[in-house]
């Protein structure tokens, strides 16, 4: 059978080819009989429109890219952060009849392609989400004519809007709720170093240690369960005399409580613990995870608001969510 056309819609609505072609692309300058007309006669002829065709009229794609500086192995890993962000950010996309196109882009040749794609007008608008360091990304893209928008604060200097969590203030709450509960050797596993987050949430770590006279005792991680029993045994190594830690995110944190049942440490009796996010798997550790919850699905609608509105030129200015203590059995 033969796909049903533009004209054909039009012959069975009874009007001109291109007033059915403005009802198809979304202009308002239909009268609403019409347009019911149209709608009808699409709905009766199965039409599908072109969307190659529709986007020559519109000067629009429909889709988004969101781009994870990230190699496959990651995003695709244990890291429950990715595969939320994306569901998220399709359903919020999907409510506006947008799609998003998953791009990763983790080494040279990668920036190059996706630069490449967004340049060509591929897309009406970029998320970028988890960027290390001096990713020249952001500012490359900065310089397209395209709307970008950053899912957690750039770690370059670049004008981006952004949508991120409070970091410190989280991190500074996690370290308090310790200090209340009698620690007195809190040490922390970070996050990487070359990401805001990671930054951030040993920032406020210190901040608080510092006001209460009390000195760091650090270990780095990458955010990875591996990393943090890693770390774990290297902070017990280094002080075996501490009695709390705080880890940068859950995952880590996970691998923390693992090494400390190695180490024959009782958490919390011995060892306090308290993550970041508040992951699905932070309910079932043993014990179940303290932790400063992180809202992804959150941060991701609002990330994806902030795109739609530059679209019509709506405010750039960034978007900082609260975070949230949750107590558990671990501290």
């Amino acid at each position: 059978m033969r796909r049903p056309t533009l004209e054909a819609v039009a012959a069975r609505a009874g009007v001109s080819r291109a007033t059915a072609s403005r009802v198809v692309n979304g202009q308002t300058t239909v009268a609403p009989h019409i347009r019911d007309a149209v709608e009808r006669a699409i709905d009766e002829l199965g039409y599908v429109p072109n969307s190659a065709a529709r986007s020559l009229v519109t000067q629009r794609t429909d889709s988004i890219a969101l781009v994870v500086s990230e190699p496959p192995t990651r995003v695709f890993s244990e890291d429950p952060l990715f595969s939320t962000v994306i569901r998220s950010a399709s359903v919020e996309l999907e409510a506006v009849n947008k799609q998003v196109v998953l791009m990763l882009a983790s080494s040279a040749e990668s920036h190059a392609r996706v630069e490449r794609y967004i340049a060509g007008g591929h897309v009406d608008g970029v998320m970028l989400i988890s960027m290390h360091g001096a990713d020249p990304l952001p500012a490359a893209l900065s310089r397209l004519r395209v709307p970008v928008v950053s899912y957690g604060r750039p770690a370059v200097p670049v004008d981006i809007p952004f949508v991120d969590n409070d970091n410190v203030g989280g991190a500074e709450a996690a370290v308090r709720h310790l200090l209340a509960s009698g620690r007195r050797r809190i040490a922390t596993i970070a996050g990487p170093l070359d990401m805001i987050a990671g930054q951030d949430r040993l920032t406020g770590y210190r901040n608080v240690l510092r006001d209460s006279d009390r000195r760091s005792i650090v270990a780095v991680g990458d955010f990875t369960r591996e990393s943090g029993s890693i770390a774990m045994r290297q902070l017990l190594r280094d002080d075996p005399a501490l009695d709390a830690v705080f880890v940068a995110n859950d995952l880590m944190a996970v691998g923390a409580l693992q090494s400390l049942r190695q180490a024959g440490r009782r958490v919390p009796e011995d060892v306090a613990v308290v993550g970041f996010d508040d992951i699905d798997a932070a309910k079932y550790t043993e014990p179940p995870l303290t932790t400063m919850r992180h809202p992804v699905m959150e941060q991701t609608a609002a990330l994806v608001r902030l795109l739609l509105g530059l679209f019509s030129g709506g405010p750039s200015d960034p978007v900082i969510l609260p975070t949230e203590l949750i107590v558990r059995e671990s501290a």
